[in-house]
């Protein structure tokens, strides 16, 4: 009975392995289009006239916020899986 249970268990660990990848994945492409998005709104900027800029820098605040909000997460995903290591829960919430 014990080996049925350890075999559950040990395929219970690969699912939420798996699970916590598949996350990680989704929040990096999640990063990588905001960064992107980042960039154009900059570029953007340089060219605005004045009337246009304060959209333009909310929507720069807005994104750098998400992004931070972002990395953050993605942190805590990496350290979910190393318990007591580095990186784990509230890891990089220093203000």
């Amino acid at each position: 009975m014990a080996e049925i249970i350890q075999i559950w268990e040990f395929q219970a660990a690969r699912r939420r392995a798996a699970h916590r990848y598949c996350e990680q994945q989704s929040l990096e492409a999640a990063l990588a289009i905001m960064r992107e998005n980042l960039a154009v709104a900059a570029g953007d900027l340089c060219d605005a006239p004045m009337a246009a800029q304060p959209e333009l820098l909310d929507r720069i605040e807005q994104l750098t916020a998400l992004i931070r909000y972002g990395l953050r997460m993605v942190g805590e995903a990496c350290g979910a899986g190393e318990a007591g290591g580095p990186g784990g829960a509230g890891a990089g919430t220093n203000r």
